[in-house]
């Protein structure tokens, strides 16, 4: 019998619970969740507290599920019963601050999939996380678009432009909501589905952060350094 060993104060006791859960039948519902939309749903829902190397997500506040899990698979936990932990902490969330029921039914069901799926796996189908620098046009207008697959990160870590009328665009392409600000202000318009936030400031030569304001997007690393020279 292997030794069920779990690296979080919550899963010990959902485990027996997400047991119950599957000996009732409700785990064949979350194995045959649709693991794509549970991955868009959790990176929006559940990326801004919890880190899991697949979504891309980098939250502090809850569990690193990767490590949470860890032990316990190299320990011969299956998936099924990960599934059952997973679903049954949406429903009933044990310690911390998660509200219940942040996503229900099927949408708790394919996100219970997805993480059962995706727990100590690398990341595919996207880039690692931002890279080089975005510098200003003959306008001095900086793109700065977010991450088109619903990570929550922005293509570029850093950015440049002239000192005088900045214009800062954020395109988002994805269904997760973000905006782009400046700390200290101005601040743009919530977007998703492709559209644009956008921000006008005059700025004297230094180095200004821009980041999302939406909660929990910032502290995930959805933040950079504007450079104005």
């Amino acid at each position: 019998m292997p030794d069920l060993r779990i690296r979080a104060p919550w899963i010990a006791g959902a485990l027996a619970a997400g047991s119950l859960l599957l000996a009732s039948g409700c785990g064949e519902v979350a194995k045959n969740g649709d693991v794509a939309r549970g991955k868009e749903l959790f990176t929006q829902r559940c990326g801004a507290c919890h880190i899991l190397e697949n979504a891309g997500t980098k939250g502090v506040q809850g569990p690193n599920l990767d490590l949470a899990f860890k032990q316990s698979l190299e320990d011969g936990l299956g998936a099924s019963t990960i599934r059952g932990v997973v679903r049954k902490q949406i429903a009933l969330p044990q310690g911390g601050q998660m509200p219940a029921n942040l996503v229900k039914g099927a949408d708790a069901d394919a996100v219970a999939a997805y993480v059962a799926s995706a727990i100590g796996k690398k990341g595919s189908g996207g880039p690692s996380g931002p890279s080089g620098t975005a510098k200003a046009d003959s306008s001095n207008t900086v793109e700065i678009p977010t991450d088109p697959n619903g990570q929550l990160a922005f293509r570029f870590k850093t950015a440049e432009a002239k000192a005088g009328k900045v214009t800062i665009k954020s395109q988002n392409d994805s269904s997760v909501p973000h905006d782009i600000a400046l700390k200290g202000g101005p601040t743009g318009e919530i977007v998703q589905g492709g559209k644009t936030s956008t921000i006008t400031a005059n700025l004297k030569p230094g180095k200004q952060t821009f980041y999302c304001t939406v909660p929990g997007h910032e502290q995930a690393g959805m933040k950079g350094t504007l450079t104005v020279k």
